[in-house]
């Protein structure tokens, strides 16, 4: 794991030390050593750097950037079958140096070219420089677990892990991209492959881009596609042939990303999946995993019982982390420089610090996300089950009528629900939601903050909307249910622009290497040809996933609502942050920005403090903006 950055310059006006101030910016990624290559050939100079953080391979032999006769590379992430593949390299007749990923990596590509891909189990982002082709190739891994942004323009290629690297380079143009900053206000993220700067992308998961640097041409291609899985008949298994090969399958991923030199520990809450992670990996195990959890007990934020009860029950070797209020709130400050790129989820916070908390004993956490969009665990998946054909059925005129008396009754005068967990934000969600009937409309609906229509009153200039996969086809009618719908495109959005760059950034923003087991690739190919049912059943989420789990720990234990990282945001922007709000959302700034209606922000703040609850969320997406405005357009 580390942080990656460099450029191709046609007109080769970059050198080492230009490569060298684009890497120090990401030292939080890679604390345990750099490197830099300048790499020049007829048409082009490219610079490859590096900030390594040990974690396979801890001497000089696995330092990057590395080459290999003509190949040269530059790559964060982690290939967890690296020594199979490299087996069957030493029997091809390869000899190599030193024990790294990143060795066999240049040896597979001379053995196999781009295909090596292929044959890789692990997260990735990579940058190779062929001398023979005269091409460089970036790769982003399948599920997009490591992210890799590039620039171009006029002649310039720049990329790196995080944006605050091309700041670095003298010819970067700082422009803002406007329909950018519509997209994120709507999710909280800029959904890739768009970027919040002009003339800036992410490389989509699952393809690679091929540049010619003779002639300059740039060729994009997809290797895998999660739509290949769900649009195949679903498998003649019964459930418990399933069970058997679900958890053969976990086992696998699961021991997988346990190898590495240095310390491994798991994250740990109250919930079946890091459940299930840890379950597996410690009944395989005689050593005594190490498990970490954190609360906020002073915010409600707490699930530490919940989770000590599940690691005295697997005997893991658990680590509490109680955080204070005053804690998570002084963190706010620090996220516009981590999360270089506007990014309003909340669980930001508690992800962060319980990183930074874990770092002390390991230099891996293994955290389980994936399972909610692989094995059907979001509450959204059982509404649709429950209430979507129900839906369709009432008149349009009476929806209407119910999201608009909606509108006009705020969610803190519902008696009894105003205090279940996240129920402000549901209930401004389930306006949209009844307004809309389809599966795309309802999608949205429950991932936007702002429809396009509302949009339009938010925004003060001109914008167009950004194409994202929400707007996907590529679901084949005869295998389009509604489950596999919702997690297919949660797969390819919210989990990879919100869950993945939330744990990525608070991970390496403490120099700890995050892994996913539950996205190793092998699991969706065989999870998405599961009958529906497996997955979701009688107001039962994640099923199969559920049903392992009780071999390992008692039912008890583990039935009981979905919790989450809740942030008391209402109640912060009440209090802690209004003078942030006042600062950052005042009339002045706003009008002098130029971007957003002010008319529609000074309402929106009226109706949030005079007891409109429920605009929590959208007030929160607005001071999230201009909070990284002022340290990225202003500073």
């Amino acid at each position: 794991m580390c942080g990656i950055a460099g450029f191709i310059d046609f007109h080769k006006k970059s050198n080492k030390s230009t490569i060298q101030s684009m890497i120090e910016p990401l030292n939080h990624r890679g604390p345990d050593g750099e490197g830099n290559s300048l790499l020049k050939s007829k048409n082009a100079v490219i610079g490859f750097g590096h900030k390594r953080l040990s974690i396979i391979d801890l001497s000089q032999a696995g330092k990057q950037p590395m080459t290999l006769n003509h190949l040269h590379i530059t790559y964060n992430g982690e290939i967890y079958n690296y020594q199979e593949i490299k087996n069957e390299l030493l029997e091809l007749g390869h000899r190599f140096n030193g024990e790294s990923d990143t060795e066999m990596i240049l040896h597979a590509y001379t053995e196999w070219g781009i295909k090596a891909v292929e044959r890789f189990i692990g997260m990735f982002a990579i940058a190779l420089f062929d001398e023979k082709k005269q091409e460089v190739v970036f790769i982003r891994d399948r599920a997009g677990v490591k992210t890799l942004f590039y620039y171009q323009k006029n002649d310039l290629i720049l990329f790196s892990s995080e944006l605050k690297s091309f700041h670095e380079h003298p010819e970067f143009e700082k422009k803002l991209d406007l329909n950018a900053v519509a997209a994120f206000m709507q999710y909280g993220n800029v959904p890739t492959p768009h970027c919040i700067f002009k003339n800036c992308g992410k490389i989509k998961p699952g393809h690679y881009l091929k540049i010619n640097l003779e002639n300059r041409s740039q060729e994009e291609i997809q290797y895998w596609n999660v739509y290949d899985f769900y649009n195949q008949p679903k498998l003649n298994l019964s459930f418990p042939e399933a069970k058997i090969q679900t958890k053969k399958l976990l086992k696998s991923a699961f021991n997988y990303r346990m190898v590495a030199d240095v310390p491994v520990g798991v994250f740990l809450s109250g919930g079946y999946d890091s459940a299930t992670v840890a379950s597996l990996i410690q009944t395989e195990s005689t050593a005594r995993l190490k498990t970490f959890t954190i609360g906020v007990p002073d915010i409600g934020l707490n699930e530490a019982p919940y989770a000590r009860d599940i690691a005295e029950h697997l005997g893991t070797d658990h680590t509490e982390i109680n955080c204070s209020e005053e804690e998570a709130i002084e963190m706010i400050k620090d996220l516009p420089f981590f999360y270089d790129e506007p990014f309003a989820d909340s669980s930001a916070i508690p992800t962060t610090l319980v990183s930074k908390a874990a770092r002390k004993d390991v230099t891996v956490a293994l955290s389980a996300d994936g399972g909610d969009e692989i094995f059907g665990g979001y509450n959204r998946y059982d509404y649709m089950h429950r209430y979507g054909k129900t839906l369709n059925l009432v008149p349009k005129a009476i929806r209407t009528f119910l999201a608009g008396a909606m509108k006009n009754m705020s969610s803190e005068n519902i008696p009894i629900f105003r205090n279940k967990y996240n129920f402000h934000n549901r209930y401004e969600r389930l306006k949209t939601f009844l307004e809309n009937s389809n599966k795309k409309e309802i999608m949205l609906s429950l991932s936007q903050q702002f429809n396009d229509k509302q949009m339009k009153s938010v925004m003060k200039s001109e914008f167009t909307s950004l194409s994202t996969m929400f707007q996907s086809k590529e679901m084949l009618e005869d295998f389009k249910s509604p489950l596999s719908y919702m997690m297919a495109i949660d797969f390819q959005t919210y989990m990879l622009d919100d869950i993945l760059q939330k744990v990525d950034r608070a991970t390496m923003t403490n120099s700890l290497e995050g892994r996913e087991p539950m996205l190793d690739h092998r699991i969706l190919e065989f999870a998405a040809q599961l009958p529906d049912e497996y997955k979701y059943q009688n107001g039962i989420k994640k099923r199969i996933l559920r049903d392992i789990t009780h071999d390992y720990i008692p039912k008890e234990l583990l039935d009981r609502p979905k919790m989450g990282f809740a942030i008391p945001i209402a109640k912060w922007l009440k209090n802690e942050l209004r003078n942030h709000v006042e600062e950052y959302l005042s009339e002045n700034r706003i009008e002098k920005q130029g971007i957003f209606n002010w008319a529609f922000i000074a309402k929106l703040k009226v109706d949030f403090y005079g007891g409109r609850k429920e605009y929590d969320s959208k007030l929160w997406y607005f001071l999230m903006f201009q909070m990284w405005y002022e340290r990225w357009m202003e500073n």
